[in-house]
């Protein structure tokens, strides 16, 4: 009877906004009582309103009430103390808004320690016992306290998603895999989650060893930064090291933040909630290809730039009198030279190039219009002739034109299924079904996957998230000599979703795959 009391009176002593017992007790006009800095820390959150309202019975007050302590509360709690009233221990406190609560318990709540993945509930320390003591209930899945539990349960059939569709790219119940998804590629949750933790592994590797490269140029940078400063002023002002030195460490800052990121995903037990936020993964952002800068003496960097401009310039010269053949040695030469990247639409333009789309190499059941510009995917196959150059089980489609040097194109697409805007070599696989046709599922292709709201970029089967602003139409630029490879979402204003630094040892064809029925990719008329 004693513990009853004691527990009684800590319900009526305690703070309804930090959940412990009152401290420096203030009794609002309308009689309920808050610890003073936690209703303070309150009302101030009010200020740019102008009205203060109680937490508990939402009365507004106006002007902010002046508070006073409440001297016979907090006569009281101290006298009661004395009986044995304390603060709730730290693991049997009650849960807040921002905790996950205990689905067991009744009334006022305490904090989840656990939840339970076949459950589908959260347990505080003392309802999690039976987990922890009953033989079958010793075999469920605990993870740590989730809000997000019913998340995993299937909407249309009230069962526990525990498969993933490849196709749509989305979890799924037992149910959903005879129907709706139906002849869809389908794997367990569990079976999607190795392949894709096996990813994250590999692209944490890939930030690590690009924070060490970094790390070390930034290194060699500080040491030519100390030999510029013994040099001619004007030669410090036209050096470039301070700003390189800035950009590497904001690339390092960038790397460690997004290992972080990743690591966090990795942690996650939750099969469900670990594809779920796969996607949703922030870019990491272009490199500054530190690994391609040269640290030289600044004498040496000084005689490599009056040569190439030397050289540039006799050959502008030559161009004068002979013509438009030496257009391209001067190209050549130009890319020694720094080249900067388009900024604004106007200079994507610049490069514009326009596509055509060849029939020779449509699945059947593309449909191309619009001048072959337009492909759609239809239900029955087209009337295509046998062909050499024609993709027989993925629905891709490739240009006619080669691309080198700079260029620009963009596809407006309609989606009701998938579709993804590629680049690839010429000489990628057609016949059969295997992931050396497929593009981005090998190492002569790169694509940008899109469903209407969200992306994801693909190369050599390895999936990279993407987030960018949604938009129905894509910019791909491409400088093939600098190996620069960028994927753009298109509105008023350009934003980058991806970017990819290689080396293109061959010339490459624009493409895209489409899926579903509706679903459509056309090349844009730029000029």
């Amino acid at each position: 009877m004693a513990q009853q009391e004691v527990h009684l009176d800590r319900e009526r002593f305690c703070c309804s906004i930090c959940v412990d017992l009152l401290k420096d007790p203030v009794t609002t006009v309308c009689g309920h009582s808050y610890c003073k800095s936690c209703i303070n820390t309150h009302w101030d959150k009010g200020e740019e309103r102008g009205s203060y309202s109680c937490p508990q019975c939402r009365q507004t007050f106006t002007p902010r009430p002046v508070l006073v302590r409440n001297t016979m509360l907090a006569d009281s709690l101290e006298e009661l103390k004395k009986t044995g009233l304390q603060a709730a221990p730290a693991d049997h406190c009650y849960a807040g808004p921002e905790d996950v609560a205990c689905d067991v318990c009744t009334g006022r709540k305490l904090k989840a320690l656990k939840s339970c993945l076949n459950c589908l509930a959260s347990y505080c320390e003392k309802h999690l016992q039976p987990h922890l003591q009953a033989a079958p209930l010793k075999k469920h899945k605990l993870v740590e306290p989730s809000e997000k539990l019913q998340e995993n349960i299937c909407s249309r059939h009230d069962e526990v998603m525990k498969m993933f569709c490849r196709t749509d790219q989305q979890c799924i119940c037992y149910l959903c895999s005879v129907d709706e998804h139906k002849d869809h590629d389908t794997v367990s949750a569990a079976a999607e989650r190795t392949e894709r933790q096996r990813e994250l592994g590999l692209r944490r590797q890939t930030i690590q060893q690009r924070v060490q490269d970094t790390e070390k140029d930034l290194k060699l940078l500080q040491q030519e930064e100390e030999a510029l400063n013994g040099s001619a002023d004007k030669a410090v002002k036209d050096s470039r090291v301070r700003e390189l030195q800035e950009r590497l460490e904001q690339e390092i800052t960038e790397l460690k933040r997004k290992d972080q990121e990743l690591k966090q995903l990795s942690d996650t037990e939750d099969h469900n909630q670990f594809l779920h936020n796969y996607p949703s993964l922030s870019p990491l952002s272009g490199s500054t290809h530190s690994s391609s800068i040269r640290i030289r003496p600044l004498r040496d960097f000084e005689d490599v730039t009056a040569a190439v401009s030397q050289v540039r310039g006799r050959l502008q010269d030559i161009l004068s009198e002979t013509g438009t053949e030496i257009l391209q040695i001067v190209s050549q030469v130009d890319v020694l030279l720094p080249q900067p990247e388009p900024e604004t639409r106007a200079d994507f333009l610049r490069y514009s190039q326009e596509i055509t789309l060849d029939p020779n190499t449509a699945h059947k059941r593309l449909l191309l219009s619009e001048g072959n510009r337009k492909v759609t995917y239809m239900s029955e196959d087209q009337s295509y002739s046998d062909h050499p150059d024609r993709f027989t089980d993925w629905c891709q489609v490739l240009s006619r034109e080669s691309l080198t040097g700079r260029c620009y194109w963009e596809v407006e697409v309609k989606v009701r299924g998938e579709v993804r805007v590629a680049v690839t070599y010429k000489n990628i696989s057609r016949a059969g079904g295997s992931r050396e046709c497929g593009f981005g599922f090998n190492d002569k292709s790169w694509s940008l996957y899109c469903n209407g709201n969200s992306y994801i970029f693909r190369y050599n089967s390895i999936r990279t998230p993407v987030s960018g602003p949604e938009s129905s139409r894509v910019g791909v630029y491409l400088d093939h000599s600098a190996g620069v490879l960028s994927f753009y979402s298109v509105s008023d204003t350009m934003t980058l979703l991806h970017r990819v630094q290689t080396t293109f040892t061959q010339p490459l064809y624009a493409g895209v795959w489409v899926y579903c029925s509706g679903s459509t990719a056309e090349f844009c008329k730029l000029k």
